[in-house]
């Protein structure tokens, strides 16, 4: 019976004594920060992916065939945080997801040491589809909701919301934001 009620508390102990993994808490970014910010605006199919540990983060590493290029450069490879490997996982709160063959405009952020990310997480990434029947639809861009913790530019806790709209008008608006910002 010492076994049992001694189990609980020795639990417990262990438990308290596991570091707090903390949430990603994200700024909320509007298209104009996201398109002022980025170093690379590109419309690009992802081609592949591998792992890899840097800095002891472990990130997956996709690469991409660019098919519009709206804004800088970029090597055709972005770092999303979080991955397996060496047979350790690490899971990252707000990372963006992305599927081999799939199209995507990505919004990116290559720092000085050379690492091209997605600029705030899954913000920066829209998914493209096609809406309409027999291949002769109209292009659609959609970045869902971000799930994490959101906050304005003064700290505040703020709602995100999907962002749904066509190809050619979010091409124009990043444009039109590149040109004024000259």
């Amino acid at each position: 019976m010492r076994v049992w009620m001694g189990l609980p508390i020795s639990l417990a102990l262990a438990l308290s004594l596991v570091p707090h993994m903390g949430a990603t808490t994200l700024e909320q970014l509007t298209l104009d920060d996201m398109i002022q910010k980025s170093t690379a605006i590109v419309r690009a199919r992802v081609t592949g992916s591998h792992t890899g540990t840097r800095a002891g983060n472990i990130y997956t590493y996709f690469q991409f065939q660019v098919i519009e290029n709206w804004k800088g450069r970029t090597s055709g490879e972005v770092a999303v945080p979080g991955g397996v490997a060496g047979g350790i996982r690490q899971s990252v709160s707000g990372s963006p997801e992305m599927k081999t063959g799939q199209e995507y405009v990505l919004f990116l952020w290559t720092s000085g040491s050379g690492l091209t990310q997605v600029i705030g997480l899954s913000q920066g990434i829209f998914k493209l589809s096609e809406e309409g029947s027999g291949g002769g639809g109209v292009a659609i861009a959609q970045r869902p909701p971000a799930s994490e913790l959101m906050l304005d530019r003064s700290g505040r806790p703020v709602e995100d919301h999907a962002v749904t709209m066509q190809l050619q008008d979010l091409r124009t608006r990043v444009h039109q934001a590149l040109r004024a910002a000259k």
